[in-house]
């Protein structure tokens, strides 16, 4: 009497690929049908042999988990040739082989690992990767890593639970789907790396530091720009396969990030723990993505209190809240599918223009007559300037960097006309303007980031100069506001600059790049207003003895206000452009048109 076997699916899947069709006779092993899941193909072999008796699926069929795909009914007279035997062995057992080894490093292999970090509300590493290649192809390398245990642990066991040693790593596309670049040849190739906290809590080990070196190498000789992933907890001191490393220090991984900076885009995205090791990577990065639920910082608990430093809980080790008020984090990011989107959003500034419409720039144009009610009438009082930024870029173009950080200066990317420039922009809500230190050494970066990645540059002036006073001072204004003066006077990329209003002093000259003839064009709107210094520090500096000699208060003040008025009316845009100390006077409705001309 003949026995039925069933075949069900092991997980949620789709149907890819049917290789048998009913009345078949099989044999047992042989390939019947592959599932897809999650980008990854899942084989389906013949458990015995026998007949299909019965096919319940068909190609592209969604199938849930146990879900019966197919029948086997035994065949009692069946006999398989000696060459039937033969041919199935040469043709299919190495594949077979290939396949079951390559399902062992896939979230479903790994349930148990994946279900972990699902309960934290976070992704798994293979779900990162599908989200930034959304979709497309996705060429690995070293998928078959383990961590170097083997004189410890059992094989099997490491390769799922050490899979691809603890890293993600290899080549993708993004972007393709979203966004649509200008060249006909333009190259969403990208390096990915995505560090697998459910590996050994995303720590770096032998191999781990092998495969971060290869990719590192692959993104310098095909110039690819790099997106990583950063989670992980540093270190590993477990990996006793390798006998002859004493300290490790010779690992080059670190150099070799470090010195792809200024030569290929590197946007790293923190999540979770990322401590030592992973941090210094993060670290390193041209632009740096956390999430809400972050601690960052260059050593993890175990470190400190080995140190001596005391025992501290993880999440006391550099929040969210300290790293972004710091500068260490660019972008806050909601989670990591915030933060995938964010990494593509940033990358796209550097793959250079989109397509833009007819339509889009009649709609932007209607916008421009605005600008002129983004100032108060009162000169004293402060304004929208990101309200201002975004009627000149492309909508839904901006997107600022150190939001908490240096805020008297707003740093980010926008578009015009689908082209990528940098903004730097006074912000008068925040010391009414004045550059302290952070916000100093914040423009800078940026400046010289942009500057090596031949992204053009808008600035829009509004500020009375640099903050300063002995507080000021003794957080080191000297020496680090003046790196603004050096960066500006290296930028070779075409620089646009606007007064929007207040333009005084060595702060303005700074946020200029170096002084008003330095950019491409120098505008002002009307309402520009312009000095060596402050008006009523020049006042009493340059008229002392006058205000002096004004024994009445009364009678003093009414001087000092009437030399106030005089040195404002002597700096109004249009009396320094007639004096050619800037090239040109606008009507803020203008501004658009006016960059777009100069810059492209």
């Amino acid at each position: 009497m003949s026995h039925s076997h069933t075949i069900t699916a092991s997980s949620i899947a789709v149907i890819s690929d049917i290789f048998i069709i009913q009345g078949q006779t099989v044999t047992q092993g042989q390939p019947l049908l592959t599932l897809q899941v999650m980008g990854t193909v899942l084989p389906v072999v013949a458990t015995h042999s026998g007949v299909i008796k019965r096919l319940h699926v068909n190609i592209e069929d969604e199938v849930v988990t146990k879900q019966i795909l197919l029948e086997i009914e035994d065949e009692p007279n069946m006999v398989t040739s000696e060459a039937q035997a033969s041919a199935m062995s040469s043709t299919h057992k190495a594949l077979l082989a290939f396949e079951a080894r390559q399902t062992m490093t896939s979230d479903e292999a790994r349930d148990q690992h994946i279900a972990k970090r699902r309960a934290l509300g976070f992704r798994s590493a293979r779900q990162n990767i599908e989200d930034l290649c959304e979709g497309a192809h996705f060429m690995e390398y070293g998928q078959f890593a383990v961590a170097a245990q083997r004189q410890r642990r059992d094989y099997q066991e490491l390769k799922t639970a050490t899979a691809a040693d603890g890293i993600i790593t290899g080549v993708g596309e993004v972007n393709r789907q979203t966004l649509s670049l200008v060249k006909a040849t333009a190259c969403y190739k990208t390096a990915l790396i995505v560090n697998d906290y459910s590996v050994l809590a995303g720590t770096q080990g032998f191999f781990h530091h092998q495969k971060l070196d290869r990719i590192l190498a692959v993104a310098q000789e095909q110039t690819l720009p790099i997106i990583m992933f950063t989670e992980g907890g540093g270190g590993r001191p477990g990996d006793t396969d390798i006998t002859i490393v004493n300290s490790g220090l010779q690992c080059a991984s670190f150099s070799s990030w470090a010195a792809l900076s200024g030569v290929v885009p590197r946007i790293s995205v923190a999540n979770g723990y990322c401590f030592a090791g992973n941090a210094a990577l993060f670290g390193a990065a041209d632009i740096r993505i956390a999430t809400k639920k972050s601690w960052i910082g260059m050593a993890g608990p175990a470190m400190i209190e080995g140190g001596g430093l005391g025992v501290v809980n993880a999440k006391e080790i550099g929040p969210i809240e300290t790293q972004a008020k710091n500068g260490v984090v660019d972008i806050v990011a909601e989670d990591e599918a915030d933060a995938a989107y964010l990494a593509k959003r940033c990358l796209g500034y550097f793959q250079g223009p989109i397509t833009y419409s007819e339509k889009e720039q009649a709609d932007k144009d209607a916008q421009q007559a605005s600008l002129r009610d983004v100032l108060p009438d009162d000169r004293r009082f402060v304004y929208d300037m990101r309200k201002a930024i975004n009627i000149l870029a492309d909508n839904d173009s901006f997107t600022e960097l150190q939001r908490q950080f240096g805020g008297a200066i707003i740093t980010g990317f926008i578009r015009l006309k689908g082209r990528p420039v940098g903004i730097l922009a006074s912000d008068c809500k925040v010391l009414g303007g004045a550059i302290d230190v952070e916000a100093g050494e914040k423009a800078a970066e940026f400046m010289q980031f942009c500057n090596e990645f031949s992204i053009p540059l808008l600035s829009l002036c509004d500020t009375p100069g640099f903050m300063v006073g002995p507080e000021h001072e003794e957080r080191g204004a000297v020496r680090r506001l003046a790196k603004l003066f050096t960066s500006g006077a290296k930028l070779t990329v075409p620089l646009v600059a606007v007064a929007i209003r207040k333009c005084y002093g060595l702060g303005a000259q700074a946020l200029l790049g170096g002084s008003t003839m330095k950019p491409h064009y120098m505008l002002s709107w009307p309402t520009g207003e312009f000095g060596g210094m402050g008006l009523e520090g020049a006042v009493k500096l340059g008229f002392s003895k006058e205000l002096a000699a004004q024994e009445d208060p009364i009678a003093r003040q009414a001087l000092f206000e009437k030399l106030v008025a005089k040195q404002y009316a002597n700096g109004q845009a249009t009396e320094v452009a007639s004096v050619l100390e800037i090239d040109a006077v606008i009507d803020p409705a203008d501004t658009r048109a006016v960059i777009l001309q100069t810059l492209f």
